[in-house]
């Protein structure tokens, strides 16, 4: 029977990996002068270059330094995901259950994701346009990247990385709640005209899935998957953030800055108040 669904699918421009350069590392990045990590990065990167919608996905065999990455993250987050994570992520990473011992693969990964919420992750070499980014997302397309951040500051990454995707993002697709805003955010960018619509798309994206949090328990907790997989921010986010109230239109005029902690973030009264009030905006 075809549904609403299909007809938003077939609007979704294919994607291949050849549509993104590879990431140039700036110079303050901790691999910048790691000429054997910049060399593992773009061969991981141009695994993901080749990459087109349908292929087989690339398979990264991680080494033992990055699995070792991966288990001392998971080691350091794991306490503080339990005292600040809000509890429908909780629900979201409990239901996935990834494994703390080494890092899937996306194949294995999608094998388990999309049965759950129909998403799946789609690779990439470097960094992509939000618009694209977001337009994916009504396929239940979600673009990620594979490389992994640099030894020398395993609880630290200037940029995504597949810790971030993993960790942040792939237990909430995982979730019929936060599945169905990630939706909704490609559906509306599919059918953005607007330039300045396009842009509010951005940041309220931004300001509620990527650096989201809210009142829980009498505390501030968190859903943005650009916390929950920073050590550093989600330890110190209570303190160094000015916190304003929750309000989209806010949110949408307002800039950020995606290379250091968020200044600002915006609380929302609950996590049921934050859905509703982001479905209702997301289909003006």
């Amino acid at each position: 029977m075809k549904t609403q669904h299909d007809d938003i699918a077939r609007a979704v421009p294919e994607f291949s990996g050849a549509q993104v350069e590879l990431v140039q590392l700036d110079r303050d990045h901790p691999g910048f002068n790691d000429e054997l990590y910049r060399r593992r990065r773009n061969q991981i990167a141009d695994l993901a270059g080749r990459f087109v919608t349908g292929g087989p996905l690339p398979s990264v065999d991680y080494n033992e330094t990055e699995q070792g990455i991966w288990r001392t993250i998971w080691e350091k987050l794991d306490p503080l995901h339990q005292q600040r994570a809000c509890r429908r992520y909780l629900e979201a990473r409990e239901q996935f259950d990834f494994d703390h011992r080494f890092i899937e693969s996306f194949a294995q990964i999608n094998a388990r994701l999309e049965p759950m919420q129909g998403f799946t992750l789609a690779p990439v070499a470097g960094l992509v346009k939000a618009l694209t980014f977001l337009q994916q997302l009504g396929a239940r397309r979600f673009l990620a990247t594979q490389y992994i951040r640099h030894h020398s500051v395993p609880l630290y990454t200037p940029e995504p990385d597949v810790v971030h995707e993993y960790v942040g993002h792939v237990p909430t697709l995982a979730h019929p709640d936060f599945a169905e805003l990630n939706h909704a955010f490609g559906v509306a960018a599919l059918e953005a005209k607007d330039p300045a619509r396009v842009e509010a798309l951005i940041r309220v994206y931004w300001y509620t899935l990527e650096f989201g949090v809210l009142e829980e328990d009498g505390e501030i907790k968190v859903y943005g998957a650009g916390i929950l997989s920073s050590f550093g921010e989600l330890g110190g986010f209570r303190d160094q953030a000015r916190f304003h109230a929750f309000d989209l239109e806010a949110m949408a005029a307002r800039d950020y800055d995606p290379t250091n902690y968020q200044q600002d973030l915006f609380v929302a009264p609950s996590f049921a108040g934050m859905r509703e009030t982001l479905l209702r905006w997301l289909e003006v």
